[in-house]
This record gives C-alpha cells, sequence and structure tokens, in this order.
C-alpha cells in the first residue's frame, strides 16, 4: 500500500470516529497486534542522550532514528514501550508488567528502570517536562458507571526529584468559567509541562464539552481556559499550544490538528486533512510530528508544520509515539 493510499483511507476512517470508549476498545485490539518490522533496523543502542534523534515505538518497543535521515536505518531497544516520551535524559514508558497490567516505567538516559509502578487501565499518553523532572501518563479505565461508554481517563503526576506523585487529576480543585467546579463526570488527558515543572497543560471533560485547562502542581488546582481542546502539547518557546480539535465539536466526526496561540487564543488549523487521534509532539518551533494509523491498524509516524503552510510528510514509516531527543 503506498503512503498516499493509506492516508486516504485514514481521512476516511476518521470521520466515523467513536467515542472514547470504542476508542478504548479499539486501541487494546490495536495494541495487542505488533506492527511489520521496519525496512532496516540496527544495532546501535538506543539511548536518550540529547541529539538529532528521534523517539519512537517500533513493534512496541522503544527505537530512535537519526533526524536527518528519519526514514532510513533505526536502532532498536530491547525496552517494550506502548508509549514513550523523553527530555533531559528521562524517559516515561508505559509498559506491559502481564498479560492483564500496566505500568508507569520511568528510565534514564541508558533505558535502566530507575522506578516502576502499576497503573490501572489502557495506557493512552505519556509525557516528560523538559528538564526531565516531571512524568506524566494517562490511561483508559472502563467500569465508571458515571460515563455513558462505560469508560474514563487517569491521569497522574510524578515528580522524579521529590518522589510525589499524584495518581488522579480528578483530586484536584477545578475553576471553571471563573467559578469553583465539581462533578462526578470530570476525566482529565493528555498533560504537557511549561518550563518552570510547575504549570501544566492538560484536557478536562465534563458535561459533554472538553476544556483546554492550565493547572498548577503545587497549588493542586485547574483552570479552564478554551473549550474543544485535546491533547494538548506545549510549543519549546511556550506561546503556543498543538491540540487535536474536535470537528465541529464533536469528536465523532474525527479531529484537525491545530495550534493555538496563548496569547491571543487564536486557533489555526494545520495543512493536515487526515483526522488525527494522537498527542502532537513539537520537533522543533515550527514543526509537529504525529502517527496516524492505516486501515490495517498499523502506525507511522508523520510531520507537518504548526504554521498551517506547507504540506503533511510520512516521517519513520511503522513507528507510533514520536519524541524529539534534542
Amino acid at each position: 500500500m503506498t503512503a498516499m493510499s493509506t492516508r486516504v483511507k485514514v481521512a476516511v476512517a476518521a470521520g466515523s470516529a467513536v467515542l472514547l470508549g470504542a476508542v478504548a476498545a479499539g486501541y487494546a485490539a490495536v495494541a495487542a497486534e505488533p506492527a511489520p518490522p521496519p525496512a532496516a533496523v540496527g544495532a546501535a543502542t538506543v539511548t536518550l542522550d540529547a541529539g538529532p534523534r528521534l523517539l519512537t515505538i517500533t513493534d512496541r518497543h522503544v527505537a530512535a532514528v537519526a533526524l536527518a535521515d528519519p526514514a532510513g536505518t533505526r536502532a532498536v531497544s530491547t525496552v517494550e514501550c506502548l508509549r514513550v516520551y523523553a527530555a533531559a535524559g528521562t524517559g516515561v514508558c508505559l509498559a506491559p508488567e502481564n498479560a492483564w497490567s500496566y505500568q508507569v516505567v520511568v528510565l534514564d538516559r541508558a533505558l535502566r528502570r530507575t522506578r516502576a509502578f502499576r497503573i490501572p487501565g489502557l495506557p493512552n499518553r505519556a509525557r516528560v517536562s523538559a528538564s526531565g523532572r516531571m512524568v506524566s501518563w494517562t490511561t483508559f479505565v472502563g467500569g465508571d458507571s458515571y460515563t455513558a461508554s462505560g469508560f474514563s481517563t487517569r491521569t497522574g503526576i510524578l515528580d522524579t526529584r521529590t518522589g510525589a506523585t499524584v495518581m488522579s487529576l480528578e483530586d484536584f480543585a477545578v475553576t471553571r468559567d471563573g467559578r469553583p467546579y465539581r462533578n462526578a463526570d470530570v476525566n482529565f488527558w493528555g498533560v504537557t509541562f511549561a518550563a518552570d515543572d510547575t504549570v501544566f497543560y492538560a484536557t478536562m471533560s465534563t458535561g459533554g464539552k472538553r476544556y483546554l485547562v492550565r493547572g498548577d502542581v503545587a497549588a493542586r488546582a485547574v483552570t479552564t481556559l478554551k473549550e474543544n481542546v485535546e491533547c494538548p502539547s506545549l510549543s519549546p518557546d511556550g506561546r503556543r499550544i498543538a491540540f487535536k480539535q474536535a470537528i465541529d465539536a464533536d469528536p465523532a466526526k474525527g479531529w484537525r490538528l491545530s495550534v493555538l496561540d496563548l496569547d491571543t487564543m487564536r486557533v489555526r488549523a494545520t495543512a493536515e486533512p487526515a483526522s488525527v487521534d494522537d498527542q502532537a509532539a513539537w520537533l522543533d518551533d515550527g514543526t509537529l510530528a504525529y502517527t496516524l494509523r492505516g486501515d490495517d491498524g498499523h502506525p507511522d509516524v508523520w510531520a507537518v508544520p504548526a504554521d498551517g503552510t506547507g504540506r503533511p510528510r510520512l516521517l519513520v514509516p511503522g513507528a507510533e509515539s514520536p519524541s524529539p531527543l534534542t
């Protein structure tokens, strides 16, 4: 199948995107089936050392490729993850513990485990702050009766320096539209950290709406900023947020990869026409990387300019969960 035909089928399939619970169930099925091996696999050791490289997952294993030749030979480690992200020599891996449970695993620059603990649900998102100090994860969790789909999300944060752990952002105080807010249906996902390791952004859902929230780890509080913002990713300069915007505010119609200017709160869609169900990563201040899945469920990493110009390009075939090692 050509890259273009795959993209067309992705776009068509995304138009009939299902609700959260069905997405979680579909993810579990895809995660259980390994992707085809890459065209070329090298024997080089994978590390989290800074350099012009891109960390990804290939066939459920942590891999790295040169940004100068991302479709070329890649090094693949023995470390198994369903989601991975890294910064400043610290990695987070959402890894299988056994056939039925998963762990958050913190990795050092040599991919050695420094900390691990069990988390509920199916791995979905993972992030590390630019300093390498703060780690976050999101999982899909079944069985919460207040959700129509039977699924909710669970998002936590770990301070790797102090060991302080927030197992669920649902314990944080919420201010919505300037007023204190509480509701049993509140869910969070997709954390991205600011440079000070205290401020973060995330998605909060409640009452059938999804909000961008600005959070404070120390204050254990979040405040809503804007509706219809999911899976935020803060730019290296801290001024913009890449996110997936539900078409007509309805996730069942798919998402447009877009960018929010935090100074003006204006949104600009990127040139990516396919539905992007991912938390994009910034390769630099002007380029986004993200995962698209073909009709067979297997992933590729694509890139597109963040300013709405240009066109998407295939970056790393047969890979997912991109994280720049810069």
